[in-house]
C-alpha cells in the first residue's frame, strides 16, 4: 500500500469512529470501497479498521448525521515526518511508474 510504505499499518492510527447516538441510519458509509463498516440493528460498526485507507475521511465527509470521526489529521502528519514515510511513498511511487518526470 503505497499510502504507508514501509511502515506496518496495524501500527498507524487512522480509522472511523461512529457515534451512534449522531447516526440517522443513511447508509452511506456502507459505500466504503475498503469494507471497514458492518451493518447492524443499531448501524454501522467499525469491524476491518485497518482496511481504511490512510488518509480517507470519505465517509465522514458523506456522514449525514456527521457521526462518523477520524484521528486527528496532525498525529498522522507528525508519523510520517517521524519515520520519513513521505519519501519512501514518493520512491515506491517513482519505482512504479507513478510519478514520472515532467517533460520540460
Amino acid at each position: 500500500m503505497a499510502w504507508i510504505t514501509g511502515y506496518p499499518r496495524e501500527q498507524v492510527n487512522w480509522h472511523p469512529t461512529v457515534d451512534l447516538e449522531k447516526c440517522v441510519m443513511c447508509g452511506i458509509c456502507m459505500n466504503c470501497g475498503k469494507q471497514v463498516y458492518t451493518w447492524t440493528k443499531k448501524g454501522p460498526i467499525v469491524t476491518n479498521p485497518n482496511s481504511c485507507v490512510v488518509g480517507c475521511t470519505s465517509c465522514a465527509t458523506l456522514c449525514k448525521g456527521n457521526a462518523i470521526t477520524f484521528p486527528d489529521i496532525n498525529e498522522l502528519r507528525e508519523l510520517y515526518k517521524r519515520e520519513n514515510i513521505w519519501a519512501k511513498v514518493k520512491e515506491q511511487m517513482k519505482n512504479e511508474g507513478k510519478l514520472d518526470p515532467i517533460a520540460k
